[in-house]
């Protein structure tokens, strides 16, 4: 026969119990909730804060909790102690706790899946054993909670509630505070060593003893996760890297690298593995193609201009250039961790006004108008679908003067599968009468970055005289000097269509670009992909 002393005994739970338990479902509530959250932070920086990642943590977390509560309820009838559903806890703390070692290995060996089915791959191997058994939680509680009891009805919904109120605290937490204070590792194992820790608790304070007080001693034997502070290494080709600093923000994961090799220095800017920017660290120019594209053209189209609005900060070399013409430059980011690494680390600073705050919502109040609007910002691997709207575009025309000109950096298609590229120049000749496109590549490839110029009124002639002594550095000079006028017009298949809030499919129709992209980051990073991700 069993002993009191080995379990809660089977009979109506005194109140302090009770309320143990209700501490117990809004903790594994909230976190839960954590775990899903910072999920897009660890499988993000491989495959991109894409529709498809958010699609594969949510559809993960739906099936583990729901085999969790299939699972916990069967298991509650046959074992309906407190015991075992404090071991099911302490166990899924483990899991959560041993994140940070395992994320690169699993990453790693979901990539060759691609990107939807690569994320959805990692997203269950790396969250979905631990959700399966928080899952398990709930059937529990309700077995333990309401024995003997006959207000069932409202002793199961007074703890769904807390539950709930549990993971709306959760959602709250990570998004507000943890991200903006820890890196995503230690979140992980706050939430590893909060989960054991309540189930220690329990044993101490219910069953006099704590038999599992050892066990997370256990986890002090793991050897540090990755840190990535004061990295570098030394790739095959002889060029030093070095990672200079690493940030997580609410928005993504930053990096700061420098390169030196025999003739160059440079830095680099990057989110999420995807390259924001470059700099000579000698000259201070940019060493990618796709700055001078929206640098040049709209100043050779309207030389006169005399202001300038740049949303998307990354390096901060493009208003600074706009600047150095007397032009003064107003900047709107979103992310401020983007803006202190553009100061601390590249040098950025202007007279005009910086804005941190999503690109929409400030048009949507500006009342300023500009001569120069440059549209360069990206969401993973592509550029937000509610910047890309036929309403969104008509705001931007509204912050433009009558000869203002608007320029886009787009990753896009001319020829394999331009569905997505054809609609959002369809859509752009929607809302301004000069619609022109420049691909920022050899014409060799079909895909890559296009600068996109838009403006009202004839088709103008560019001022060539007024940028052909503007400096280029020669990693970007060969191809901007041969192709920067190489106009082109996606073919697509299909008839493009009208981008709108209501119907955007960006996300989805361009999914093959976002895995080309990630495949090629990849196959060019794998040698210092451990300073990167």
């Amino acid at each position: 026969m069993q002993q009191p002393s080995e379990s809660v005994p089977e009979k109506t739970p005194d109140r302090f119990f009770l309320a143990y338990l209700l501490l117990t479902t809004m903790v594994c509530g909230a976190m839960v909730m954590v775990i899903e959250v910072l999920g897009s932070r660890v499988i993000g920086p491989f495959f991109g804060v894409s529709l498809f990642v958010w699609t594969s943590l949510i559809s993960v977390a739906m099936v583990a909790l729901a085999l969790g509560y299939a699972l916990g309820g069967a298991l509650s009838d046959r074992h309906g102690t407190a015991n075992y559903l404090y071991l099911i806890i302490f166990c899924a703390g483990v899991l959560v706790f041993v994140i940070p070692w395992l994320k690169t290995s699993i990453i790693q060996f979901s990539v060759p899946y691609g990107l939807r089915l690569g994320s959805f791959i990692s997203a269950s191997l790396l969250f979905g054993p631990s959700l399966f058994l928080l899952g398990c939680v709930s059937p529990y509680v309700v077995k333990i909670a309401t024995l003997g009891m006959n207000n069932l009805g409202r002793t199961v919904g007074g703890f769904y509630a807390v539950s709930t109120m549990g993971s709306v605290a959760g959602t709250v937490l990570t998004g507000f505070i943890l991200i903006a204070y820890l890196r995503v590792d230690q979140i992980f194992i706050l939430v590893g060593s909060v989960l054991m820790g309540l189930s220690l608790l329990y044993f101490a304070l219910f069953m006099k003893k704590t038999p599992l007080a050892v066990a997370p001693l256990l986890l002090l034997l793991l050897p540090s996760p990755p840190s990535h502070t004061s990295q570098s290494l030394l790739l095959e080709n002889g060029t030093q890297v070095q990672l200079v600093e690493a940030r997580d923000s609410h928005y993504g994961s930053i990096r700061v690298l420098d390169f030196s090799g025999d003739r160059f220095q440079s830095r680099e800017l990057m989110i999420d593995g995807l390259i924001q920017g470059g700099m000579d660290l000698n000259s201070g120019y940019s060493t990618y193609e796709f700055v001078y594209y929206l640098q040049l053209l709209p100043y050779a189209i309207h030389p006169q201009g005399q202001r300038a609005l740049i949303i998307g900060l990354g390096a901060g070399l493009m208003p600074m250039w706009y600047e150095r013409q007397g032009i003064t430059s107003d900047v709107v980011d979103i992310d401020p961790v983007v803006l202190e690494m553009a100061r601390k680390h590249f040098g950025f600073s202007i007279r005009g006004d910086i804005y941190i705050e999503d690109a929409r919502y400030f048009l949507s109040r500006s009342t300023a108008l500009y001569d120069y609007l440059i549209l360069d910002v990206f969401n993973g691997d592509t550029t937000p679908g509610h910047l890309l709207s036929v309403e969104a575009l008509k705001l931007m025309r509204q912050r433009l003067n009558a000869q203002g000109v608007l320029g886009i950096n787009l990753a896009g298609s001319l020829q394999t599968e331009s569905f997505m590229t054809a609609s959002i120049i369809h859509t752009l000749r929607q809302v301004f009468d000069q619609v022109e496109v420049y691909p920022v590549f050899d014409a060799h490839k079909s895909h890559g970055n296009l600068a996109v110029i838009a403006y009202q009124g004839e088709p103008r002639r560019k001022q060539l005289d007024k940028i052909s002594q503007q400096p280029i550095h020669p990693l970007a000079q060969q191809i901007v000097k041969q192709n920067l006028l190489r106009q082109v017009e996606p073919v697509s298949s299909r008839a493009p269509i009208i981008l709108s809030d209501a119907y955007n499919p960006v996300d989805f129709f361009d999914s093959w670009l976002r895995e080309e992209v990630r495949r090629g980051l990849m196959q060019q990073q794998q040698g210092y992909a451990q300073l990167v991700y």
